[in-house]
């Protein structure tokens, strides 16, 4: 067996549909590993609690996470009424108990709007919100609090999906930063009773949605399947060449986490210029300071992404983050 301890220089974006109980760091190694990648990184953590949609680029796509980290989303959850935990969510220690079997639909739709629109919350302290470089969960399981700021985000849309037993089912869709166990938390102490997320389940991340979504089991059987149930160590690889071009098939493109943005197509030696770090001239009706998607030919392809460029006064061009030669 071959040893391969830097891994391979291949692009994409995984969108996985990561499992309940797992970190988003465990899921991203997991894939990192399975794909035999040489740099991975996800864009957006989800708890271990929560499942759903996790994109996790490799290669040259986590130049560009940073867009997806900025992207609307879009959740279900599942809210249990009566209890309050230390977390808002079921991962967490019970605080207090209420009789919620008074509420009622009415009740539950009466408090819905304040939590449409543009709102003010306050992250959990069990949040991957860094506090002077650290996440306010690690303060927290040391037993240490710290005042967090309001933060403003827009919940565009959230729809009661169904109340029954003294759970409410709700998907949710809003801009980057919002916690959703802060929505349940305040829904919950709104109605009188307290509430926690008892199940998070995230569908869509900027234009990626759950129809794309793989599990760690499909990756695995791709694998499994190649190789003929030989073992594979990390570092160390079978010819399991076969299954790294199954693998690479389910790789989305780098540019799809940036298609929001314009674009513009660059000749040869444009492309030469930005690579060294020059302004170049190009005609375009985008206003300044605007960031655009840039293509251009290349050996192996006609239309080919060569990165991100910011648009300069008089319309001239400046490379923001491009693609490796």
């Amino acid at each position: 067996m071959a040893k391969q301890p830097k891994g391979r220089d291949i692009s994409g974006i995984v969108i996985l549909d990561k499992p309940t109980g797992m970190s988003s760091n465990h899921a991203l190694q997991r894939v990192k590993r399975m794909f035999g990648a040489r740099k991975a990184g996800h864009t957006g953590a989800l708890d271990p609690l929560a499942t759903g949609l996790l994109p996790i680029c490799l290669g040259e796509a986590t130049k560009f996470s940073q867009f997806l980290l900025d992207s609307d989303k879009r959740y279900q959850t599942k809210a249990q009424l009566g209890v309050r935990t230390d977390s808002s969510d079921a991962d967490g220690k019970v605080v207090e108990t209420k009789a919620c079997d008074h509420i009622t639909l009415a009740d539950v739709e009466a408090q819905l709007p304040q939590f449409r629109g543009l709102i003010s919350q306050v992250p959990s302290m069990f949040s991957a919100l860094k506090y002077q470089g650290q996440p306010l969960y690690k303060l927290a399981r040391a037993g240490k609090t710290v005042e967090v700021k309001p933060r403003q985000v827009t919940i565009h849309n959230l729809q009661l999906m169904g109340f029954e037993n003294t759970q409410i089912q709700m998907d949710i869709s809003c801009t980057k930063g919002t916690y959703i166990r802060s929505i349940v938390e305040d829904l919950g102490l709104s109605l009188g009773c307290g509430a926690h997320v008892s199940q998070l389940r995230r569908l869509q991340a900027g234009p990626f949605v759950a129809d794309q979504m793989v599990t760690l089991e499909d990756l695995q059987a791709i694998i499994d399947d190649a190789t003929m149930g030989q073992v594979v160590v990390e570092g160390q690889w079978p010819d399991i060449t076969p299954a790294f071009d199954a693998l690479d098939q389910l790789l989305m493109p780098v540019d799809t986490a940036v298609l929001s943005l314009n674009a513009v197509q660059l000749a040869a030696h444009q492309i030469e210029a930005l690579q060294q770090g020059k302004v170049i001239d190009h005609a375009t009706d985008y206003a300044q300071l605007d960031v655009v998607r840039a293509y251009g030919s290349t050996a192996t392809n006609t239309n080919a992404f060569i990165g991100l460029v910011e648009v300069q006064p008089e319309g001239r061009l400046k490379a923001k983050r491009l693609m490796s030669t």
